[in-house]
């Protein structure tokens, strides 16, 4: 497997609320965190099936909105796993015209989170 280079990082305005959508219902598992002192922003890092993104409470950092494509060796295993936790896809897994099959989710601070698995030729 090939070791991951960036990392995504998305604003979120609501720390709890964020962390149960990614963790509870997305399955992520928090790696770290970072907060200065209680009261002030947090920042995580969080990793799902070998794929880690940063989470920010920063205001400076990023805005609200942001979107990731995260390729998955399944995704209607991914996305079943997702609805049973719960989750509305905002778009229903579908096989794309540009060779692949995904599904669109979006997090509690708009964030677009897209999953895929190319098609076979």
């Amino acid at each position: 497997m090939t070791q991951q280079t960036v990392i995504p990082q998305l604003r979120m305005t609501d720390a709890a609320r964020a962390q149960a959508f990614y963790i509870d219902q997305l399955g992520f598992s928090i790696d770290w965190q970072h907060q200065f002192e209680p009261g002030l922003p947090l920042f995580l890092q969080l990793t799902r099936e070998g794929q880690t993104i940063f989470l920010t409470g920063h205001a400076g950092d990023c805005q609200p909105g942001g979107a990731v494509y995260f390729w998955v060796p399944d995704v209607d295993a991914t996305y079943a796993a997702f609805i049973a936790k719960g989750v509305k896809p905002v778009k229903p897994i579908a096989d794309m015209p540009w060779g692949v099959r995904e599904f669109l989710l979006v997090d509690p601070d708009h964030n677009k989170l897209r999953f895929g698995t190319e098609l076979p030729d």
